[in-house]
């Protein structure tokens, strides 16, 4: 590896997003978090923060670029469910997951250019899912937010492309996380007899999976959806 870079991925308190932070403090970079509660890994600067604030983005940003330097890698994970039938689903339960999940990502990524376009160097991986393209019954609010990173990831190619910056999705299946292991055994056991995988994943998988989009080897890898999904999702 070369010079460590700065790093940061939001919502590093847990889950996914804990993992991918540990994987590039291993790898000898600056790594910083927004978020919102909770303990955070070893050597990660945290910046409280909420992802629907703008002026509380801009700050964070600000006290990270402080610290670490202008962000090269952005790796935007923040997100939240709100599930419910369709029929029953409010307003405010949809605008909230969009809010988080889509805008959230939006305002990080905004933030993020300006450093980005004046090094003439980045990259932004942000973290869909399987429900994004495969749909979830229950889920229309968190599908379309994560739908909706699709078209981010490709209009910023698209518009920053020349500069040196990347931006690609990474869409995960399930994953064995504090969440899934609560699920009802049998539950469990109906998931996995449908990801031709058998199994879940380990966040360790899809941790692997963004660290190469932000490194040498993806530079010429842009709005790409990468599926970490043991084959659930083929084809969508």
């Amino acid at each position: 590896m070369g010079e460590p870079r700065s790093v940061l991925v939001t919502g590093a308190n847990r889950g996914i997003g804990r993992t991918i932070a540990e994987r590039f403090v291993a790898s000898g970079d600056k790594v910083a978090t927004i978020y919102r509660s909770g303990e955070l890994p070893d050597g990660v600067l945290g910046v409280k923060g909420d992802v629907t604030d703008t002026a509380a983005v801009d700050a964070a940003f600000t006290e990270i670029e402080a610290a670490h330097g202008p962000v090269e890698v952005l790796v935007a994970n923040a997100g939240v469910t709100r599930d419910g039938l369709l029929m029953r689903m409010s307003d405010e339960d949809f605008e909230t997951v969009l809010d988080v999940n889509l805008t959230g990502a939006f305002r990080c990524v905004r933030r993020a250019s300006k450093g980005m376009i004046r090094l003439r160097r980045g990259r932004i991986v942000l973290i869909s899912s399987v429900i994004g393209l495969y749909g979830g019954a229950g889920q229309v609010n968190y599908a379309a937010s994560k739908a909706g990173l699709v078209g981010i990831a490709r209009s910023v190619t698209r518009e920053l492309g020349g500069r040196g910056i990347t931006a690609n999705v990474v869409a995960p299946g399930f994953i064995a996380t504090g969440m899934t292991a609560a699920l009802p055994e049998d539950t469990q056991a109906t998931y996995k007899a449908a990801i031709p995988a058998g199994r879940f994943a380990t966040t360790d998988e899809v941790a692997g999976v963004v660290h190469f989009l932000a490194s040498d080897d993806a530079a010429y890898v842009s709005g790409a959806v990468i599926p970490v999904d043991g084959g659930l999702g083929m084809g969508h």
